[in-house]
C-alpha cells in the first residue's frame, strides 16, 4: 500500500492571501523570518485579514536562514505562552520549516529533537493547532510538503524532518509575494524546484500520482525560470505554481542524494541550499543513470531535448541542468563557489558519512555508501566526470 498526502486546501492566484479573512479561530501566531515581509507590507496584510476574521495575533520574528534547533525551541515556548489554535507562517522556506518544527514541540513538549528527526516518527498533531503556510519564494514548496529542514549548528548537520503530520492544513500560493525576490534568490529557488521534480521522478517511491506533477513542474521550469530570473511577472506567477507542483510530487515520492549531499554540506560550507542542489545535480544524474537512465531519458523526451538513444537523452538532460545553472550565473563546482581545498578535504569524510544517514538517501534509485558520497563530493568540488 502507498500513500499520497497534500494540504486539505490550497488557495492560489492573485489576491489569494485574502482567504485569511474566512479563517475560523481564536488565536494565531504568525512566524516570519527577517524584515522583508514587514517591509513589503505582507505581514500587515496577514494581520489585517486575521483581525477581520476576529482572530487575535502574535508575531514571532527573527527566524534565520537555515533555522536552528534553538530558534525552534524559542518559538515553541512562545506558542506555549500564547496558546494559538492556528500557526501561520509567511516567507521563504526557513520560517515555514521552523514553524513546522515549533508546531511539533508546542503540541508535544515532551518530545526530543533526536526522536522527531527520525523519518516518520513525529507524534500526532492537530491536538491544539492547525497550520497555514504562505510562501514568498518559488522553490522549497514547504507549503505543501511533509518536510522541514532544521540545522544543528553544534554538529554542523542539517536534519530533514519527514512526516506527513507536518504537511500544512492550508497552503496559500499568492504570486504577489514572489515578485519581491531578488534575482539570485530566484535562481537558487528555481533550481531547488528543478531538483525536487527531477529527484521525485526517479525516486524509488515514485507513483502514477507523483509522476505527472513532477513532469509538469519540469516543463514549466524550463519554460519560465530564465524569464522569472530576469524579472518577468508572468513568469514569476508560473514559477510559483511550478515549484508547488514539484513539492506535491516530492513530498510523496520523496527525494534522493542531491538533497542528502546538500543537507550535509550546507551547514559546513554555508552555501544556499538551492545553489548546492544546482551544483550537485549533473553529477548525481551521471551517478544514478546506471540504474534509472530510462527515467531521465523520459524527462528529456518530455522537454523535446535531442537524442537517439537512452544515453544520449540522459546526456541531454544532464547538460540541460548544467546549462540552466550557467545561464543563472550559478557556479558549476564547489571550488568555483570559493570553497578552499583545505576546507573541503577537512570535511569531506564527515559529510560523506553523515550523508549516508540522511533521510533522503534511502529513496535514491541507486544505493549509495560513504565511499560513493566521497567520490561524488570530490567530483562536485573539482569538476571531475562521474564514471563510477
Amino acid at each position: 500500500m502507498a500513500r499520497f498526502t497534500l494540504p486539505r486546501d490550497l488557495y492560489f492566484g492573485k489576491d489569494s492571501l485574502a482567504e485569511l479573512k474566512n479563517i475560523k479561530g481564536k488565536k494565531a501566531i504568525i512566524v516570519i523570518g527577517g524584515q522583508s515581509m514587514k517591509r513589503f507590507g505582507f505581514l500587515a496584510k496577514v494581520e489585517g485579514y486575521l483581525h477581520e476574521a476576529g482572530i487575535e495575533t502574535l508575531v514571532f520574528e527573527g527566524v534565520e536562514p537555515d533555522p536552528s534547533v534553538e530558534t525552534v525551541m524559542r518559538g515553541a515556548e512562545a506558542m506555549h505562552q500564547f496558546q494559538p489554535d492556528w500557526i501561520v507562517s509567511i516567507g521563504g522556506g526557513s520560517p515555514i520549516d521552523a514553524a513546522k518544527a515549533m508546531w511539533v514541540f508546542y503540541e508535544h513538549p515532551e518530545a526530543s529533537f533526536e526522536e522527531i528527526a527520525k523519518p516518520f516518527n513525529i507524534p500526532t498533531l492537530r491536538n491544539k493547532a492547525r497550520f497555514i503556510a504562505i510562501p514568498s519564494t518559488s522553490g522549497t514548496a514547504t507549503e505543501v510538503t511533509a518536510f522541514s529542514v532544521i540545522c544543528d549548528y553544534k554538529t554542523q548537520i542539517k536534519y530533514p524532518l519527514a512526516d506527513f503530520e507536518i504537511t500544512p492544513d492550508i497552503a496559500i500560493v499568492d504570486p504577489e509575494l514572489a515578485y519581491t525576490m531578488p534575482a539570485e534568490l530566484t535562481a537558487y529557488t528555481g533550481m531547488d524546484a528543478l531538483a525536487h521534480a527531477t529527484e521525485a521522478y526517479v525516486a524509488v517511491n515514485r507513483s502514477e500520482f507523483s509522476d505527472p506533477l513532477a513532469i509538469k513542474a519540469i516543463q514549466m521550469i524550463k519554460e519560465h525560470l530564465l524569464n522569472s530570473y530576469h524579472g518577468d511577472k508572468e513568469a514569476r506567477d508560473k514559477m510559483h505554481i511550478a515549484q508547488c507542483l514539484a513539492g506535491m510530487a516530492f513530498s510523496n515520492a520523496l527525494l534522493g542524494i542531491v538533497h542528502s549531499m546538500a543537507h550535509k554540506s550546507g551547514a559546513v560550507f554555508h552555501i544556499p541550499h538551492g545553489c548546492l542542489n544546482a551544483i550537485y545535480m549533473p553529477f548525481v544524474i551521471d551517478y544514478n543513470r546506471k540504474v534509472c537512465g530510462d527515467r531521465y531519458a523520459e524527462i528529456a523526451q518530455s522537454l523535446g531535448l535531442k537524442g537517439n538513444t537512452t544515453d544520449e537523452l540522459v546526456d541531454a538532460y544532464r547538460d540541460f541542468c548544467a546549462e540552466m545553472s550557467e545561464n543563472l550565473n550559478i557556479p558549476m563546482t564547489l571550488k568555483d563557489y570559493g570553497i578552499t581545498e583545505d576546507l573541503f578535504t577537512q570535511n569531506v569524510d564527515r559529510m560523506s558519512e553523515n550523508a549516508v544517514l540522511d533521510a533522503c538517501t534511502g529513496c535514491n534509485p541507486r544505493e549509495t555508501g560513504a565511499d560513493d558520497f566521497k567520490k561524488l563530493y570530490s567530483s562536485a568540488y573539482y569538476g571531475n566526470p562521474v564514471n563510477f
